[in-house]
């Protein structure tokens, strides 16, 4: 295969799964404006404090394996190996049914010892079972991915989050109004547990649709493993080594890469319910404002989580194929195309925080805290875009313990920072301290990916078409975004239209600047989704 081919072929199944998951992220914000008018900031706080405990459980019990069963997989398939490679298959969905159990039953009787808030338990222990749930699904899913198509699983992740809002709203709705008249905290910890019950619901869909897919497959996957001519047969016990082998670090180094959101979520209430005696009221709702900017930001980097799923499998079968310059290609084409995105998507989620805030969480008491907290929280959109690359290189390329030394290494400074200025200042500065300590957790954990990147691999990325160029064209396209916004919205006085013009001209405005300045050329251009239209367009402009 030649580069120019592995670079295509990556980013366009890259481009699969990110317009999946541009398109759940959406599908997210939009359903979490009428549930948060159901459940309220305070419900919200609770519910996003349950989910911030079962996400780390699922981290560690389910959620790197699709990651890490597609890597195995992948060097089974780059050899040929297709009965081995269904074996390992095989032998991680007894492993998930396994751990899933565990996990399942550790978070509904231990719920307790996972959250501080007496009104977060209920919805948590509504969301044990889908974490048994999601580890068959992660197993399917990495099935898939093994084999470089990513639509299952983009399909999959929409059908996941179209049930999820669904059933979300209308399980809250339910809910809180079979608990009217008992207290407010009682009101909205029903209200969490509901919207909690659409979480589950979203995962088995996306299961059946799975367990369907694979069904629809099955006889191609059996003719190939009939063709395979292969003498050796793995053991499944040799199987359940390498599987530990791999799932055990790309566990550790996911889990910790995202523990900081549940260890943030702890603290908080720590600091402000323990130390400082604020009720459980005023920290779930600090903590719903929170959760509204983190929300909002997630949508670009699901954009390099995607890519980082792409890059695994293609550049475990480059190295498997010991084919160096292909993974050179490879690495260079994911990087590129993640800052292409992400640097925009920052300084754009930066200069707009207010409008959009306005437009998805218009609830008045925190409208302006949220939008400043998603202008402090913009900034890592960019770093943790390319954090998530440099993670899967290492991954990729054997180093699997450097991510995870990376990631505590910057949860431990990113966690003193928070505990002691949290308590030294007032509760007024408590949501700064929260967001620039996350600045400091993903610059830290960007910064020492990099570095390790560089050390064990000798691969060095190219700075100026890939981060100096699109930043330039980033703060230009920013400053014009900012003054369209106000202009407009000065004329219609329409909060919606005037951020629709101000996004559509900012995303030309950014489009005519890297391609005039070079930042990207017709090669990369045509590698990107709709390629041909983005050529297209930049030829009527004569910019290429």
């Amino acid at each position: 295969m030649s580069d120019n081919r592995a670079g295509s072929g990556l980013v366009k199944q890259a481009g699969i799964l990110m317009a999946a998951g541009v398109i759940v992220r959406i599908i997210g914000l939009l359903y979490n404006t009428p549930l948060v008018k159901v459940i309220g900031d305070e419900g919200n706080g609770y519910y996003n404090t349950a989910y911030a405990a079962y996400s780390i459980v699922l981290l560690i019990s389910s959620y790197s394996i699709p990651s890490a069963i597609s890597r195995v997989m992948a060097v089974k398939l780059a050899k040929k190996e297709y009965r081995n490679a269904h074996r390992v298959f095989q032998a991680a969905l007894i492993y998930v049914v396994a751990v899933g159990i565990a996990a399942s039953s550790f978070v509904f009787f231990g719920a307790r010892i996972l959250v501080r808030m007496e009104s977060a338990v209920l919805p948590l222990r509504i969301l044990a079972p889908t974490i048994f749930l999601s580890g068959i699904l992660g197993v399917f899913r990495g099935f898939f991915q093994a084999q470089r198509t990513m639509v299952p699983t983009s399909v999959s992740q929409i059908i996941e989050q179209i049930f999820n809002a669904v059933f979300s709203v209308w399980m809250a709705y339910i809910l809180v109004n079979s608990a009217a008249g008992k207290p407010s905290s009682t009101v909205a910890s029903y209200g969490a547990a509901g919207s909690t019950i659409g979480t589950g619901v979203g995962v088995l869909s996306a299961l059946l649709f799975m367990i369907g897919m694979y069904a629809l497959n099955s006889r191609t996957i059996r003719r190939r493993i009939d063709e395979d001519t292969h003498a050796s047969v793995d053991s499944f016990p040799q199987i359940f080594r390498t599987i530990f082998l791999v799932v055990t670090p790309f566990i550790l180094s996911t889990g910790i890469y995202n523990v900081n959101t549940f260890l943030d979520n702890r603290i908080y209430q720590w600091l402000m319910m323990d130390n400082k005696k604020i009720t459980e009221a005023a920290v779930s709702f600090d903590l719903s404002i929170v959760s509204k900017a983190v929300k909002i930001a997630n949508i670009p980097i699901a954009m390099a989580s995607a890519m980082a799923s792409t890059l695994i499998p293609q550049l475990s079968s480059d190295i498997a194929s010991e084919d160096r310059t292909g993974a050179e290609a490879t690495i260079a084409k994911a990087t590129k195309v993640t800052m292409f995105i992400s640097i925009p998507s920052a300084v754009g989620i930066g200069v707009l925080s207010r409008p959009i805030m306005q437009l998805l969480f218009p609830q008045q008491e925190s409208i302006s805290s949220a939008s400043v907290m998603l202008s402090v929280l913009s900034v890592t959109v960019a770093l943790y875009g390319l954090s998530t690359i440099t993670q899967a290189v290492l991954q990729s390329s054997g180093q699997m313990n450097l991510p995870i030394w990376n990631a505590l290494s910057a949860v431990l400074l990113h966690t003193l920072f928070m505990i002691i200025f949290t308590m030294i200042l007032p509760r007024e500065a408590s949501l700064w301290i929260y967001g620039i300590s996350t600045i400091i957790y993903a610059l830290t954990l960007c910064v020492l990916n990099g570095l390790s990147v560089r050390k064990y691999t000798g691969y060095r990325q190219e700075l100026d078409r890939t981060f100096a160029r699109p930043l330039i064209s980033s703060l230009v396209m920013g400053g014009a975004a900012f003054g369209i916004y106000h202009g407009i919205h000065a004329l219609l006085k329409s909060n919606a239209a005037s951020l629709l013009i101000a996004v559509v001209f900012g995303i030309v405005i950014y489009f005519v600047l890297t391609v005039k300045w070079k930042a990207v050329e017709r090669e990369d251009l045509l590698a990107l989704p709709k390629g041909g239209f983005l050529v297209r367009a930049a030829e009527k402009l004569r910019l290429l």
